[in-house]
């Protein structure tokens, strides 16, 4: 149903972001007030970016509890990236700060999800995470300009 939009989100090079893994929304209420978690595993989106293999897509949101399915989808396919928005820094888990610091380190984004989480409380809580200075600025600029077209690919 979706595919025509995907196609010309393709054809325009904008990213496409793609909601995973649980989040507060509809957490603690009756029902988890309707979400059903099951299509937030990044593996669903595996399919669309093979099916548009130009499409740049954002798994947003640490995919917990799909994490690892996550950093697969992204270290698998070129044009998928995550950004690291809707959690706390000091909640992720060891293996996606281990990739952010390498096989992920340029396709990392920062987001905070405010109002959820402030960007003042995201970056302080990131300061503390052991992330290499060289990627910090990747994560925090870099790559979401290159994402985005407004800087030159490097």
């Amino acid at each position: 149903m979706a595919y025509p939009l995907y196609e010309a989100i393709e054809e325009l090079g904008v990213p496409a972001l793609f909601h995973t893994g649980q989040t507060g929304i509809g957490a603690g209420v009756p029902g988890g007030g309707g979400i059903r978690l099951r299509y937030s595993n990044p593996l669903l989106v595996d399919d669309v970016a093979v099916d548009f293999p130009e499409l740049r897509i954002i798994l947003a949101h640490p995919s917990f509890p799909w994490q690892d399915e996550a950093l697969a989808v992204a270290t698998h396919k070129p044009y998928v990236h995550i950004d690291l928005s809707g959690w706390s820094p000091k909640y992720f888990p060891p293996q996606l700060v281990r990739y952010a610091n390498s096989l992920l380190k340029d396709k990392v984004l920062f987001g905070s999800d405010y109002p959820v989480i402030t960007p003042d409380r995201w970056l302080s809580d990131f300061d503390k995470l052991e992330i290499k200075p060289e990627v910090r600025p990747k994560i925090l600029k870099d790559n979401a300009a290159r994402l985005l077209g407004l800087k030159e690919n490097a």
